[in-house]
């Protein structure tokens, strides 16, 4: 087979990126090992960036997110039961919408085949070739039979453990790392949520998380050790300890029920830079990932993506390579300012083992300095909507 651009992962990265590109008049190919019922079992999370919502739209695929998302136009931060509103729209004049992730790449999925845009699923990459020359080879393994993309280039959108990162030589990669010393334990319900926006709650006992993934299903996480375990969760021990975390008020709101899923998931970041490697291109997760305290995961994800798509068409267009040379700083210097905020953001909410009373006495000061600042809310609304893209 031959294409123009061969895209490993249908993630939201990889099928959002072969929407940009049809736009653009250019031929891909989409390669992912899993079935697309394993792609939308994937339970992820869905707070939307303004510039995000734009790029659904832009491809034509927002009607339904549109119908069925839920506008936030601000985010509530608690301190031991107390809140707090950052009201986004009115300080910087954007909102963010909370749709699932798993929504996201099913309206993908629906539009690439109405589109007829290739997606090949069930397919094992087993090796990149040439991808440092002038023709690089895609080969994978389907069905027990292998077969190969022959391509002008190749873009990773494979998340961390995806194959795409580690075809780089690791002399041509460097990797920036920071590893939280606890994670979050996650439950998804089918109950109205407790808080009519994201409410960030800190408390002495730990951090909490009340979001929602619709007016009928709601996501709650907890700070916890990074040795916890699942199992060691009843829904009842969950709810009992959301409760205490969140205050009096917000924990009389909470509808409890059970569990469609619970999971713990640790906190780090990661950086691999730079984001190409001769004609392989990182993306997503396959380059980085963030706390999710910040919400930009999915969205650094359809940055990359727009920021490549872009690079690609001016390529096509000219048959020169400056934007594609420019592709990784471009993209990175979104990255860090996403994975600063994010770290802000944790650093800020969560309880540290080894916190001395005067880090959390700095912590304190920070939020009421926050709470009682306009300008201090303002550069957290603009980080939390989105930078521009």
């Amino acid at each position: 087979m031959r294409t123009q651009v061969a895209i490993i992962g249908a993630g939201p990265a990889g099928l959002l990126l072969s929407h940009l590109l049809h736009k653009r008049g250019i031929a891909s190919v989409v390669i992912e090992r899993r079935s697309p019922d394993y792609v939308l079992g994937r339970i992820r999370a869905g707070v939307l960036e303004h510039g995000t919502v734009r790029l659904l739209d832009d491809v034509g695929v927002g009607a339904r997110l549109h119908a069925e998302g839920v506008v936030h136009t601000g985010v509530d931060i608690g301190l031991n039961g107390e809140r707090h509103r950052i009201e986004l729209e009115a300080l910087v004049g954007k909102s963010v919408t909370v749709y699932g992730q798993t929504e996201v790449t099913r309206d993908l999925m629906d539009a690439g085949s109405r589109l007829g845009l290739q997606a090949i699923y069930e397919a094992d990459v087993i090796g990149l070739e040439n991808v440092d020359g002038d023709q690089p080879v895609v080969r994978y393994r389907k069905d027990g039979a292998v077969a190969e993309v022959r391509c002008d280039f190749v873009a990773g959108c494979d998340g961390y453990h995806g194959v795409s990162r580690r075809a780089i030589p690791a002399a041509s990669l460097t990797v920036y790392e920071r590893t939280y010393p606890f994670g979050w334990l996650g439950l998804l319900a089918d109950v109205p949520p407790a808080a009519e926006v994201v409410l960030y709650a800190s408390s002495d006992l730990g951090f909490a998380l009340c979001s929602m993934r619709s007016r009928s299903r709601s996501r709650y996480y907890l700070q916890c050790p990074l040795d916890e375990r699942v199992d060691a969760w009843s829904d009842g021990r969950f709810w009992d300890e959301l409760e205490r975390r969140v205050g009096t008020v917000v924990a009389a709101r909470i509808a409890r029920g059970p569990a469609l899923e619970k999971s713990i998931a640790p906190l780090r970041s990661f950086v691999a830079e730079p984001l190409r490697f001769g004609r392989l291109f990182l993306a997503g997760d396959a380059a980085h990932i963030v706390p999710p305290t910040g919400a930009k995961g999915l969205n650094l994800a359809a940055s990359d993506v727009h920021y490549l798509s872009e690079a690609l068409g001016a390529y096509y267009r000219t048959g020169s390579e400056p934007e594609l040379d420019a592709y990784s700083a471009r993209a990175l210097r979104r990255v860090w300012a996403s994975v600063r905020f994010s770290w802000w953001m944790t650093a800020q909410l969560h309880r540290f083992p080894d916190d001395s009373e005067f880090s959390r006495r700095i912590q304190r000061a920070e939020l009421d300095y926050l709470f009682r600042s306009p300008h201090a809310q303002r550069v957290l609304a603009e980080n939390y909507v989105g930078l521009p893209l």
